[in-house]
């Protein structure tokens, strides 16, 4: 909406926080984590599913164990990426109480 267009991201939090949409999405995502732990209990009780698959994307890994390694060490240094990135964007928005692009 318009209300929250030009906030800086801590203030835009806090907007979302007061008008309940921080709260709808906290409980969508309490519902996926629900869900998700269906799979965590089979692949406890021996199911032979490993950590982490939702069986998407298999046509990617690659058709031999090297491939299959080398994608999972891929994605694994990807998203060590991803929460750096993250860390680095809030840590801008909350230092100098600017929006996007923080230049």
């Amino acid at each position: 909406p318009e209300a929250y267009q030009g906030l800086p991201s801590v203030s835009a939090h806090e907007a979302l926080v007061k008008s309940g949409a921080m709260g709808n999405m906290l409980v969508w995502f309490a519902i996926m984590e629900m869900v998700a732990w269906i799979g965590v209990s089979q692949m406890l009780q021996g199911s032979g599913r490993a950590a982490g698959d939702y069986g998407l994307g298999h046509q990617f890994m690659g058709k031999t164990d090297a491939e299959r390694d080398a994608m999972k060490l891929k994605e694994l240094k990807n998203g060590r990426l991803a929460m750096l990135a993250f860390s680095g964007v809030v840590t801008q928005a909350v230092l100098f109480d600017k929006g996007f692009p923080y230049m």
